[in-house]
């Protein structure tokens, strides 16, 4: 009985510090609402109209490539061209790039040579778009990103009117399947916190981060990173490259744009899968022990409370040691919805409903972590976009939750 009643402390000691944990993401997620700028929201000021080059890379994307197309052909901004890049695509995606291009002048159908070894595969096709760009400003999106009509003119007059090298824009992000909307919620509230539009905007962080749905770059300040050659062999392309951008003294600003962008985070279990592995794999290859401590973290924040609210709620009536763990797993595990709450509502556009499988969602995320770390030397590391990809010898320079 002593030693239950000494694991039952220590337990109850660690679930304290969770909940502690907790409070501060909760504070942080809601001061990052409350506080962001908007997309649509800044003192605009005179400029010119410069050339924009949007550059969208695609990959087997038949199901999505036409309608984020049109959302940009939509736009009224006027001086602009739309390089779309069929990358080796196995499905329809280029013959409904070409149907587009022969209607629409300003659509330009690139087909990307074959990916050279140790590139990843949405960076090469961006190489591929920027060589047949010709705009003062780059803007890259992803092919299933929506746009409302005044995104381009507003991403523009922000970026002009603030004098800033780089914006990158939070989608609202569309959560197509059950298994990605009970998990996304308690996954994106390290986002709201560890990459928020504050941490991101404040000059004395050196957190920078891009939206791969979304940024808009100057010409010069994107060949001065070194363009997304510097990042070939990143499978977070977007996150290392606007750390690059944040690194080299660039002004760059992240703005909220739920209600203007719209993309699509995971679009069923096998995809929400294998980006819950790309999370963890390149923080495992530039470090094992901080992958490793991240993991359990992350498994102490989003999941023991649960299993632990189960354990001691069954053995609270025989002794006082039950009872200070089912107390302290309990407001461990209430800590956890109240965040998953509230990112679901302001952020997600779902409801309790969905955040009330929080302890499944947990589970899903904590088990994609620890496959991650598994297999991160393995030579089939990643899949992403009907390609496989080994990572085990390339450098890497990931975000950190």
């Amino acid at each position: 009985m002593f030693l239950s009643d000494v694991t039952n402390y220590l337990l109850a000691a660690i679930l304290l510090s969770v909940s502690v944990a907790w409070l501060f993401l909760i504070k942080s997620m809601w001061i990052t609402f409350r506080d962001s700028p908007f997309l649509d929201r800044y003192d605009s000021r005179p400029h010119h109209m410069p050339k924009v080059s949007v550059i969208l890379p695609a990959r087997n994307e038949e199901m999505f490539i036409e309608k984020c197309v049109n959302s940009l052909l939509d736009q009224d901004y006027e001086n602009y061209e739309i390089i779309v890049i069929d990358d080796m695509s196995d499905d329809n995606t280029g013959e409904i790039i070409k149907k587009i291009a022969k209607k629409n002048s300003k659509v330009v159908h690139v087909q990307a040579a074959p990916k050279p070894e140790k590139w990843i595969g949405k960076n090469w096709a961006c190489i591929e778009g920027f060589k047949r760009s010709s705009g003062e400003l780059l803007l890259f999106t992803d092919a299933d990103t929506i746009h409302t009509k005044k995104t381009i003119t507003l991403a523009v007059g922000h970026l002009l009117s603030e004098g800033l090298d780089a914006l990158t824009v939070v989608p609202k992000m569309l959560c197509l399947d059950w298994w990605t909307k009970i998990t996304l919620p308690v996954l994106s509230t390290f986002l709201h916190t560890r990459f928020s539009a504050l941490r991101v905007n404040d000059p004395s962080k050196k957190t920078g981060y891009f939206f791969g749905s979304f940024f808009i770059i100057k010409r010069k300040t994107y060949e001065s990173v070194g363009t997304h050659e510097s990042v070939k062999s990143e499978i977070v392309e977007d996150g290392a490259l606007g750390k690059k951008v944040k690194e080299q003294g660039f002004k760059l600003k992240m703005v909220r744009g739920e209600h203007l962008v719209e993309a699509v985070w995971a679009r069923d279990r096998t995809t929400l899968w294998h980006a819950l592995k790309r999370l963890m794999i390149p923080l495992y290859i530039q470090s094992s022990k901080m992958a490793v401590g991240i993991f359990f973290a992350v498994l102490f924040l989003l999941f023991v409370p649960f299993p632990v609210l189960v354990y001691s709620a069954l053995y609270a009536n025989t002794s006082t040691s039950f009872q200070v763990l089912l107390v302290a797993s309990s407001l461990a595990s209430t800590l956890v919805y109240i965040g998953g709450t509230i990112d679901a509502r302001k952020g997600l556009g779902l409801g309790f409903r969905h955040v009330f499988f929080a302890p499944l969602g947990s589970a899903v995320i904590v088990s994609g972590f620890a496959i991650g770390i598994l297999h991160a030397k393995k030579n089939n590391a990643v899949t992403w976009r009907g390609r496989t990809y080994s990572i085990s010898e390339t450098v890497q320079n990931p975000i950190s939750l």
